[in-house]
């Protein structure tokens, strides 16, 4: 449980193949859902009601109301039910476990809270507000989104490219993120 003077450490988590445990279904839970698929990650959901939509997201789905034991061998999970309770339960597992939580409606009651992202294929600008206002995240993140065009995509692929070949980038390829950086100060 995190204070209201809690400084968050930002961090991008290989979520590929790890189970993820999701709490709830309603449109948060389906959101969070799409985000931790495009992350590849095994999604679990418990729910006693879940959308068609969701039940296809999910690699696994229990139809029934949240219990004890339901984190067992999560990498993380996320509490986002109508429930305070349920959801400040969750949370109690999680640290009783180990398991990082982020709960939906309260920032402060679990472990994480999740930024507004952008992303152009292996870039991504993340904005949080410590969960003060989700909605300011996303504006600034939309604002960004005119900065950082489709292009980057390519651009940081061909970097990723080089680093991993161990070679320098070209300077046709230095040309072209000063280039793009150019816009960014205007």
């Amino acid at each position: 449980m995190r204070s209201d003077n809690s400084v968050l450490y930002p961090v991008f988590l290989n979520l590929q193949g790890r189970r993820c445990v999701l709490v709830g279904a309603g449109g948060v839970a389906t959101r969070k859902a799409r985000r931790l698929l495009q992350a590849r990650a095994e999604v679990v959901v418990v729910a006693p009601e879940v959308s068609p939509e969701l039940e296809g997201l999910a690699h696994e789905v229990h139809r029934r109301p949240y219990r004890t034991g339901d984190l067992e061998g999560a990498f993380v999970a996320f509490a986002a039910t109508g429930s305070r309770e349920v959801n400040e339960a969750v949370a109690r597992e999680g640290r009783r476990l180990g398991v990082p939580v982020n709960v939906a409606d309260d920032p402060g009651g679990g472990d994480f809270a999740l930024p507004s992202a952008l992303r152009r294929g292996r870039l991504q600008v993340a904005v949080s507000t410590g969960g003060a206002s989700p909605a300011l995240a996303r504006e600034i993140r939309r604002r960004l989104e005119g900065l950082f065009g489709p292009e980057w995509a390519g651009i940081v692929e061909e970097l990723w490219r080089a680093r991993r070949d161990g070679r320098a980038p070209d300077g046709r390829l230095e040309e072209e993120v000063s280039r793009c950086l150019s816009r960014l100060r205007a």
